[in-house]
């Protein structure tokens, strides 16, 4: 039997994570530091100690977002569920704007459903009648996901690196629920004008409220329950697409409106 990792061993995985992230340089895997039995758990550790030194040093937390959410990925990395990571708002972005030069390293694009919260939803255990209440509305948004282990990964690299969150791109046209049925809404993305994927709302789960319930339980089990202003990445409509510099991104979320970014070069 393996032991569990000794909490100086997620002290120095957190350590390199965060080096790699100062210095834009891809890092070693973590689950060399966390044994080759590493699992979700040890993971979530990680994360939580990279996610107590950003508060500490002034970022705000603006929301979570979910990955993982198509099974072929979660089957490719080991894993039978989706993960969580967090969102701060100091890499949220707008609709049309230049994400170049924001330490990125091996950027990758999803086309999202964003949905924002009007209330808590910290009843433990919810319904997707609980989650239609708290939202407030949605948006189109862009995820561009990275990793700081150059996508050398397991699944718990991938939770450690804080489930893979780069930047976020949010549109400004908020729509309610009651204008959209999520489940059926079609994406279309093009890349320098070129069709690049489409998908659907399914694709999330089945539908991106699932998502949102998903994670709604998950964090409340973590002690962490999401808060009414949070802003949550459902998970993507299609697969992840690499981006290289000067890249113009659009994609279009029926009913949603479009969301567009542009990857300069420097």
């Amino acid at each position: 039997m393996t032991s569990a990792p000794d909490p100086s061993a997620h002290e120095a995985a957190a350590e390199r994570l965060r080096t790699a992230t100062a210095d834009s340089v891809a890092c070693e895997p973590v689950r060399g530091l966390l044994g080759s039995a590493a699992e979700t758990e040890a993971g979530y550790a990680v994360q939580q100690l990279n996610t107590d030194h950003w508060l500490a040093a002034g970022r705000r937390i603006s929301g979570h977002k979910v990955g993982l959410t198509n099974p072929a990925v979660q089957q490719q990395l080991g894993m039978d569920e989706p993960i969580w990571g967090v969102l701060y708002a100091d890499v949220c972005r707008t609709d049309g704007d230049d994400i170049g030069g924001a330490g990125l390293m091996q950027p990758r694009v999803e086309v999202e459903v964003a949905v924002v919260l009007d209330t808590d939803l910290d009843k433990g255990t919810h319904t997707v009648a609980d989650v239609v209440s708290a939202t407030a509305y949605v948006l189109p948004a862009l995820e561009i996901v990275d990793s700081r282990m150059a996508w050398d990964i397991t699944s718990a690299d991938m939770i450690a690196d804080n489930a893979g969150s780069g930047l976020y791109v949010l549109g400004t046209r908020p729509v309610p629920l009651t204008a959209v049925d999520l489940r059926r809404v079609e994406m279309q993305l093009t890349i320098n004008g070129s069709d690049a994927a489409t998908g659907n709302g399914a694709a999330c789960l089945g539908n991106p409220l699932n998502s949102v319930l998903w994670l709604a339980d998950a964090l409340c089990k973590y002690g962490t329950p999401l808060q009414a202003g949070e802003c949550i990445m459902t998970g993507s409509l299609c697969g992840m697409l690499p981006l290289s510099p000067g890249d113009q991104i659009h994609a279009e979320i029926e009913a949603l409106g479009p969301i567009t970014a542009h990857l300069s070069t420097t």
